[in-house]
């Protein structure tokens, strides 16, 4: 068994095709057949298995949801099987089993190993499992931006660790640049927040407010408000207490509890329980005097004086002008207080602020000056082996005289502030670093370098995009290629080398063509054959494995459109002795 590769996929109600079987070999299969066949199927199969868009119009019409299955050999250990156990998968005899669904409605759900999973966890696999190229991805390749990704993932750790610390420093860069931006833009609102916090702390300040100091006001201005009728109840009750001395024949109530007291002690001695009475009769006595005591203080004590009820009643005013203007409560006028402190001295700080951002900002630049520096260096350096590695595999794919070569550099800001300075001049700059990086072809001695997006034709672009993966195969390969009519546009002698590389390639990895040239199809392990039934779908049996004479017919179809001519077989018999001699 080969791991991680694609051993099988089972399509149902997707697109043209009713119910079909995919059986892939684990070295080279091309898959072929008419236009409009469904070929394209096997794609967008294997693109919902990976993850991909599910896009209810691909159901087919009159079917409740479109199902793809597919069976991936995977060795135990390996990062995409214990993610895989990770999320509760279980390995079938070594091979991992993937479902995806997609309802007409447009609901979709994946399955790992039996388990349900989020449609994102098949992504994750994807990306250590497949690379996918079809016609957008050679329409990508023209963007700058994919080219110096595909550089960068060519240059490898010399390039990554300069780019993560690069990212990191321009990210606290843009951070520090906002915050610098921000107080000086707002330095007028600030001054009149400064402006206002002063005036506010000025006023408590004034006032001084202890804490709790309105409630004790409070109860004061209560009491003195009422001096007149506290003192007169105080001395009546103490009278009560004690007498009047004044009415010699009044009756006070220590006189009469005193006189209880006497009675109980002549005769306690005879009963415990009176003896108990007679000491509680006594702790009333003494209780009586503690009162009557604490009344001719409290009477003495009590200050009736009107300017002190004046006093109390300003400050009560004084205190309710700041509860009014700061917080419902003293203690809340002191919370606002303090916060507004650290406000203040927060807006009093700006100029000291301002000068710590903008050293900040200098010292961030300079380190982005140096790591913009190292990331051109060492994409430069990549940029030479990436061009010679993709120049050697285009003279194996019939373009023996084109070269490729990249063109990096560093456009100048035009604003002084968001430049960084690199070797003088001020570079603009972003997320990736300061290069600018593209893709060049002189396809002929003597034809000027241009960008592949001017410079290319169709089938050159092909082939160009085939060697940056054989390239990247090298370097960092994956288990398995999938290219969709990655020969478009090619004919004659490029194609066989085309076919041939293809081949080549399987000798380390799956590879799966999806291609209309009998050229490349002749140099497959396999060949995949994709044809409708009378009604225009796609059944079981409308996949099948072509071998012996059944592949003769086809490519003898494929070179001349019928499968019987004698001229086309004779053709396709040695296409066949040719792709097997060369391997």
């Amino acid at each position: 068994m080969v791991w991680g590769v694609l051993e099988e996929m089972r399509i149902r109600s997707l697109g043209v095709i009713d119910d079909a079987v995919v059986e892939l070999s684990p070295g080279f299969t091309a898959v072929t057949g008419e236009t409009g066949a469904g070929k394209t199927m096997v794609v967008t199969s294997l693109g919902l298995l990976l993850g991909g868009r599910a896009d209810p119009a691909l159901v087919r019409i009159g079917a409740a949801s479109a199902v793809v299955e597919g069976r991936i050999a995977l060795p135990p250990g390996s990062p995409a099987a214990l993610r895989a156990e990770e999320a509760g998968a279980e390995l079938d005899e070594g091979a991992l089993l993937v479902t995806r669904t997609v309802s007409a409605e447009g609901r979709s759900r994946a399955h790992l190993g039996g388990r349900a999973v989020p449609v994102g966890l098949l992504a994750e696999l994807a990306d250590e499992l497949v690379a996918v190229h079809g016609q957008t991805d050679q329409q990508g390749l023209l963007k700058p931006a994919r080219q110096r990704g595909a550089l960068d993932r060519y240059a490898g750790a010399a390039v990554s660790v300069p780019l993560a610390a690069y990212t990191e420093a321009y990210r606290r860069l843009r951070a520090v640049t906002a915050e610098l931006e921000e107080i000086t833009t707002r330095a007028r609102e600030r001054a009149q927040e400064a402006d206002l916090l002063r005036f506010g702390l000025g006023e408590i300040e004034a006032v001084e407010p202890r804490p709790g100091e309105d409630t004790e006001l409070a109860a004061e201005a209560e009491r003195l408000g009422h001096a007149e009728a506290l003192a007169s109840a105080a001395a009546l009750a103490h009278a009560a207490l004690v007498g009047d001395p004044e009415d010699p024949e009044s009756v006070d109530a220590t006189t009469l509890v005193a006189g209880a007291g006497r009675a109980l002690e002549a005769v306690r001695a005879h009963d415990p329980a009176l003896a108990a009475l007679a000491d509680r009769m006594g702790e009333i006595s003494i209780l009586l005097s503690d009162v009557a005591g604490e009344l001719a203080g409290y009477a003495d004590d009590l200050d009736a004086d009107p300017l002190r009820l004046a006093a109390v009643e300003e400050r009560r005013a004084a205190l309710a002008q700041l509860t009014r203007k700061y917080g419902d409560s003293v203690a809340a006028v002191l919370a606002w207080a303090e916060e507004s402190a650290a406000r203040l001295g927060e807006l009093e700080g700006d100029d000291e602020r301002i000068g710590e951002l903008t050293a900040e900002r200098d010292r961030l630049r300079d380190e982005l000056s140096v790591l913009a520096q190292r990331l051109t260096d060492a994409r430069t350096e990549a940029a030479d082996r990436f061009a010679g590695a993709v120049t050697a595999e285009l003279a194996s794919l019939a373009m023996p005289h084109a070269r490729v070569s990249f063109d990096i550099r560093q456009t100048e800001s035009v604003d002084e502030a968001s430049g960084v300075e690199v070797n003088g001049r001020n570079v603009a700059y972003g997320p990736t670093g300061a290069d600018e990086v593209e893709l060049l072809l002189a396809p002929h001695p003597g034809a000027p370098p241009r960008p592949i997006a001017k410079g290319a034709s169709g089938g050159e672009l092909s082939r160009v995009m085939l060697a940056v993966e054989v390239v990247f195969a090298g370097v960092d390969p994956v288990p398995t290629y999938l290219f969709d009519e990655v020969d478009a546009g090619v004919g004659g002698k490029a194609a066989v080398e085309i076919g041939r590389r293809l081949a080549k390639l399987a000798r380390t990895a799956q590879v799966v063509v999806v291609t209309h040239l009998p050229q490349v199809a002749a140099f497959a392990d396999r060949q995949l054959l994709v044809e409708k039934t009378n009604d225009g779908s796609v059944t079981r049996s409308g996949v099948t494995v072509l071998e012996g004479e059944e592949r003769v017919r086809e490519l003898s179809r494929m070179l001349a459109g019928q499968e019987d001519s004698e001229t086309a077989r004779a053709h396709a018999e040695e296409l066949l002795a040719t792709a097997r001699a060369d391997l």
